[in-house]
């Protein structure tokens, strides 16, 4: 499959910006440090979900589905990016989310029901029990006559991959107008499909450049090996040879654990702000840009490329509460039950904005 003939609806406004970042570079003592601004994709607050969402869903509405079904937490980008996106392909959405909702819904939540998202909690504060919502869910919307879409938390199934690997094409064109070969490239990695989707499209281009994913989520061995299968899946859907294992790069970046704050992401958040006007979510680009000093030290040579991936809801929500003590993004705390297949969207309408 070429990417120009897989299904896609055009959500973001590409290409991004590659800029360099050369107060910052002075700052860390670092080569050339380039960035990737995929938090301004252009749709929505989504970020970097907005490529993936892309491929996702042109192949849902070429499969004829009507209901977008995804998850993750109560304060998830994705499945904010994965509302607006079901809203502009004119499809449902149905948004699965671990644990019960807080007293005040995080920004991320408020604007996933703003663009029609029907929500319901799994009342277990386990990332895993989304999986079994998801089944759940699926099995009460084809009961009522729709046809379900569904995809894993941060969109990490073969389709999704492909978003990211356009982005290397986009990203290794730039680059080449610009006369850099990077020395590293460096990307925070959740879910896995962002990773997953550079080393994708660097195999199907040809180009072997290094890739470090900062793990800011699983355990290193279990993010290595998501990423390895999802890039195998999406070379395989541009025809490519998969990625070798030695090519996925996983540093441990979760610091005191997921959705909380690193002491090395928050200086570099700092360092960003200050340097560049760049603003990092603490959770997932600025444990990334966390890393580099480390990297650096290990002797990572010639020009960076970091990825900027957005998180900006998530980054001023943090903003706007003040530094609680470890920096936990949302809570949950119990709330009234949500019917079988969620929220209406009146009743979504009724919420409190932030």
């Amino acid at each position: 499959m070429a990417l120009t003939a897989a299904a896609r609806l055009r959500l973001a406004v590409l290409p991004t910006p590659l800029v360099r970042l050369e107060r910052l570079e002075r700052a860390l003592g670092a080569p050339p440090l380039w960035c990737k601004r995929d938090d301004l994709c252009g749709f929505a607050l989504a970020g970097n979900k907005t490529r993936p969402l892309e491929f996702l869903v042109g192949d849902a509405l070429a499969a004829g589905c009507d209901v977008l079904l995804t998850g993750g937490g109560p304060a998830s980008s994705w499945c904010q990016g994965a509302a607006a996106a079901a809203a502009v392909a004119g499809m449902g959405c149905t948004l699965v989310l671990y644990g019960a909702e807080a007293a005040l819904p995080h920004p991320n939540l408020v604007l996933a029901r703003g663009f029609g998202a029907r929500v319901r909690f799994t009342g277990d504060s386990r990332r895993e029990s989304v999986e079994a919502g998801l089944e759940a869910a699926a099995t009460a919307l084809r009961a009522a006559g729709h046809r379900p879409y569904t995809i894993p938390r941060g969109g990490a199934r073969d389709v999704g991959v492909l978003g990211y690997a356009a982005a290397a094409t986009e990203a290794l064109d730039q680059l080449d107008a610009a006369g850099v070969e990077p020395g590293l490239m460096l990307v925070a990695t959740g879910s896995g499909v962002t990773h997953a989707g550079l080393l994708a499209g660097l195999a199907a281009a040809g180009r072997r450049l290094r890739v470090a994913g900062a793990a800011v989520s699983r355990p290193v061995e279990e993010t290595s090996a998501r990423v390895l299968e999802l890039a195998g899946a999406g070379a395989g859907l541009l025809g490519a040879a998969p990625p070798p294992a030695a090519a996925v790069a996983v540093p441990d970046a979760r610091g005191p654990g997921y959705g909380l704050a690193s002491p090395e992401g928050e200086r570099a958040a700092a360092l960003a702000a200050a340097h560049e006007g760049l603003v990092l979510d603490p959770v997932f680009t600025a444990k990334a840009l966390g890393l580099l000093p480390a990297l650096l030290a290990a002797g990572t040579g010639g020009p960076v490329l970091f990825w900027h991936t957005g998180g900006t809801a998530v980054a001023l929500a943090r903003a706007s509460a003040g530094r609680d003590p470890g920096g936990r993004l949302s809570s949950a705390s119990p709330s009234s039950a949500d019917d079988g297949l969620g929220e209406s969207p009146h009743r979504a309408r009724q919420r409190p904005d932030r």
